[in-house]
């Protein structure tokens, strides 16, 4: 292993990444989530969620633009991500229950929230819930489509729900001690490049300097090891279209149509049948599933769009 880069070294910028302007922490029933702000504190607020095993910094590049349009622009490290306290256990409802956490620290009037992402989905499922406190939402490629929900008998899905809680179980008691291998800064954002190979590698390099911490043996990605995709319990991807045609704010789904190992593939043809009254989809050719950082001044103008139809 080379040794830890000079300090000199952790220094990163990238051209148009500006990091927020206030940091706060709340309190998620003993879990403590960091957030972050940009912007005026007291105009009209929108929520950002980043998508799995990801982090806050990652609208490095989108809040600012959103900021500087004259919003108060709020994000957060989902537990076990980031500067957020690790968990236990995680479930795909506790970052649901996280979400409403963090937008009541915000107002307690409905907000516009953006999800990237699994965190598109956990806010359709927050605004399924919590019809009332979600006023518009933003989905960047997070909807799922890819596979058929199975038709099988009940005592079948208790069988499958008892096997997938046991599985996870064991998966935690394994790397209960664990942790994420270190490497450079360079080395870091390589390993990165491969779930974000359209990625520009000095934007990767950026992330590692706030989504990583230096250790005496080199810099660490600040996820919890235990981390798993869909959280612990029962969850399927394709669910979060189900919910899809409930929500009756106006809804906004945008879709990066050039595959990519993270992303769901999801066409459009796959979301028009369920999009409800109020919704519609935008679909970019030749953009990736991290639409928001491969283009982050069209996106920021179709949100600004959107929020000005939900006014």
């Amino acid at each position: 292993m080379d040794a830890p880069e000079p300090l000199e070294d952790e220094t990163r910028t990238y051209p148009g990444a500006r990091r927020p302007d206030r940091q706060r922490r709340v309190d998620a029933n003993g879990i403590g989530i960091a957030v972050y702000e940009w912007g005026d504190p007291r105009a009209r607020p929108v929520l950002l969620t980043h998508g799995g095993f990801d982090f806050a910094a990652t609208f490095d590049l989108l809040a600012p633009l959103l900021a500087d349009a004259g919003l108060r622009v709020v994000a957060w490290d989902q537990r076990g991500h980031g500067s957020s306290d690790h968990a236990a256990l995680y479930a795909f409802e506790a970052d649901v229950r996280d979400a409403a956490i963090v937008l009541d620290s915000i107002s307690p009037e409905p907000i516009d929230v953006v999800g990237h992402s699994k965190g598109g989905s956990v806010l359709m499922q927050l605004a399924n819930a919590l019809p009332h406190r979600v006023r518009s939402l933003v989905n960047l490629d997070g909807v799922p489509s890819g596979r058929n929900v199975p038709d099988i008998p009940d005592h079948q899905r208790t069988k499958l729900m008892a096997d997938d809680l046991t599985a996870r179980l064991d998966h935690r008691r394994r790397v209960a001690t664990l942790q994420r291998k270190p490497g450079t800064i360079a080395e870091l954002a390589e390993r990165r490049s491969r779930m974000n190979p359209r990625l520009d590698r000095a934007w990767l390099e950026y992330l590692v300097t706030i989504g990583a911490r230096r250790d005496p043996d080199g810099w660490r990605w600040r996820i919890d090891p235990a981390m798993q995709m869909g959280g612990f319990g029962p969850w399927r991807p394709e669910w979060a279209l189900m919910r899809l045609p409930d929500l009756g704010m106006p809804v906004l789904a945008v879709l990066g149509l050039e595959p990519e190992l993270m992303g769901w593939g999801t066409r459009p043809e796959d979301v028009e049948p369920h999009l409800p009254p109020d919704g519609r989809v935008v679909a970019l050719d030749h953009v990736g599933h991290f639409v928001h950082i491969e283009q982050p001044r069209l996106i920021a103008d179709l949100i600004l769009e959107h929020l000005e139809r939900a006014s």
